[in-house]
């Protein structure tokens, strides 16, 4: 009965996708058929960008297949993420810092020191301090959840030590807003500053609890792809893990976004409110409250997002899929 209700819930419950991701000064929000950013500069004007969009996992049928669909899903909303926030660092930039700004070479390194620093802290460390520390290298399940404990912990300690910097604090306050309109539009009622500021910032189906099921499915699956490797090999080394598991990351993600759609369409089952109570709690950390103002500019990256349709999918209740 519990398996037959969880199917019913997914494939009949109405839903409508709506997601959404803080960026500089705005809100990006995402709807089916298009996508809006909507950024406020240092005069107080409102930017808009808008992109009609079709995912891949709509268009065709190999990747509207499940874990696939999680996986093109990921890229897509990667590399829209990054245009975003590209767009709106040239909009909220005052002009007399645009000259400072470092060209497109500086920008490459930048990116890339960053994605090295990712993987040193959030797969080297953990499996280094595990291979040293504790003598489980040839257990699959103990070394991976060993190691994803110490990935979840460097995770948080690393959200924690970044809401204290200024513009960090700011991104997200606008991460609360972009919820709270999304719970506004969600609930039927008009989505106005007032109303939406009368909901929670923490949402079900944000990144944040997006990225806490990735980190628990890693557990389970890596420890299934090493208990493999070391049957036909015999042992796996710190880097040889890490290649491994960089090339199963995208695997990991599809079945994390699989995972995060079927606890949306149950919220009212207790298995599933557990799963996502954690990245409920994260959110107290990557939320913050926002300003009339920030929800004001959310409300316009929706709305412009919508275009002409706005008028008509306003008023009703929707259950959306993962924002940011």
């Amino acid at each position: 009965m519990f398996i037959k209700n969880i199917i019913i819930n997914t494939l009949m419950k109405p839903s409508i996708l709506v997601g959404g991701q803080a960026v500089i000064e705005g809100v990006m929000m995402r709807v089916p058929g298009a996508y809006a950013t909507a950024v406020r500069d240092e005069n107080g004007t409102i930017h808009i960008d808008r992109h009609d969009f079709t995912s891949k996992a709509e268009k065709s049928k190999t990747w509207k297949k499940p874990v696939l669909r999680g996986m093109i899903s990921l890229f897509e909303a990667l590399k829209m993420g990054m245009r975003t926030l590209q767009w709106s660092a040239e909009i909220a930039t005052p002009e007399k810092d645009k000259k400072k700004e470092p060209g497109k070479l500086a920008g490459f390194f930048t990116t890339s020191t960053a994605i090295l620093l990712a993987l040193a802290l959030f797969m080297a460390a953990p499996y280094w301090i595990t291979t040293k520390l504790f003598l489980v290298s040839k257990d699959a399940f103990l070394f991976n959840l060993i190691a994803g404990f110490f990935r979840i912990a460097f995770f948080i300690l690393y959200l924690v030590l970044i809401s204290f910097m200024k513009d960090v604090k700011r991104l997200f306050q606008y991460h609360g807003a972009e919820h709270r309109v999304v719970y506004n539009f969600e609930s039927g009622k008009a989505v106005t500053v007032k109303n939406a500021q009368s909901f929670p910032t923490q949402h079900p189906r944000c990144g944040t609890s997006f990225l806490f099921i990735v980190m628990i499915s890693a557990i389970l699956i890596f420890s299934v792809i090493d208990t493999v490797f070391i049957g036909f090999f015999g042992s796996l080394t710190v880097v040889s893990r890490i290649l491994l598991h960089l090339l199963m990351m995208p695997l990991v993600a599809g079945i994390g976004y699989e995972v995060l759609k079927i606890s949306a369409r149950n919220g009212d089952n207790i298995i599933f409110r557990m799963l996502r109570a954690p990245g409920l709690w994260l959110q107290h950390i990557t939320t913050k409250e926002p300003e009339d103002e920030m929800v004001e500019v959310a409300i316009e990256s929706l709305k412009s997002a919508f275009g002409d349709r706005y008028k008509d999918v306003i008023g009703k209740k929707y259950v959306a899929e993962a924002i940011g």
